[in-house]
């Protein structure tokens, strides 16, 4: 194992480490995009594309991989500059755009893993989930909430987030946040503190996007990369409508 991750040892064998080291993922938005970049980057994925249309902006600095220095910037470049800072050899694309219904496909092909991280105003991160599929690829969606994070995995023959819709309505990433709290207070693990957080943010007057800490996006960033690690390795893994809750509240 090479002296950069000589430190992965025990934990990664030499066979997996070579393995991740060129297995192609994809990250649609680096908002929460750019943390689980540098976590991913740092085990070991060296081949990452990374699509994002938007700019860096001071209210991203209290949960994104930014800087100061950043601002204004567009993020591709900036998270680019970061990942490269870490690792020059690896293989680092970006595409400065905002995926949309036309373009999609041109970038989902060729990838194994998508990690779906794009903004909920519109269906494009339902379009983007259902051209994966159709591509065989398995896409990881991270949920912020706060104190802590939030992880499924929609599978290329499984259940898409779709079936969370409303009749009549959109989704959107309080539908899912909403079902894993039913979830678990059905299996008798409630977490109150999640329903409070949704009762507050609903009554928020103002269409305020959700609130977000950098506790949740660090905790999504390792939990996606031990999931990249456990489907570029074939380890087992859960499913949609399954997922994968972290935090320390309620324990």
């Amino acid at each position: 194992m090479e002296a950069r991750y000589s430190r992965n040892r025990i934990y990664l064998n030499a066979e997996e480490q070579e393995k991740i080291k060129n297995y192609p993922i994809l990250l649609g938005g680096c908002g929460i995009g750019s943390v689980i970049a540098e976590c991913a980057l740092r085990l070991g994925f060296e081949n990452i594309t990374i699509i994002d249309g938007d700019q860096v902006e001071l209210s991203n600095l209290n949960r994104q991989n930014y800087t100061v220095e950043d601002i204004n910037k567009d993020k591709t470049a900036a998270i680019e500059s970061r990942l490269k800072a870490i690792n020059t050899e690896a293989n680092i694309k970006v595409h400065n755009c905002f995926l949309s219904a036309e373009n999609m496909a041109d970038f989902i092909s060729d990838h194994k893993i998508a990690i779906n991280a794009l903004d909920f105003s519109t269906d494009a991160p339902l379009e983007f989930d259902r051209i994966c599929q159709e591509n065989n690829i398995p896409i990881l969606h991270p949920y912020n909430l706060g104190w802590g994070g939030l992880v499924t995995v929609i599978h290329a023959q499984g259940l898409s987030l779709s079936a969370l819709k409303k009749p009549g309505g959109s989704f959107n990433e309080v539908n899912m946040v909403e079902y894993a709290s039913s979830y678990l207070q059905f299996w008798g693990s409630h977490t109150t503190w999640i329903d409070e957080i949704l009762d507050k943010y609903k009554r928020e007057k103002e269409p305020l996007p959700p609130p977000q800490l950098s506790i949740a996006s660090w905790t999504v960033a390792a939990m996606c990369t031990h999931l990249l690690f456990n489907i570029a390795t074939e380890k087992e893994y859960k499913k949609f409508p399954e997922f994968y809750l972290s935090t320390i509240l309620n324990d």
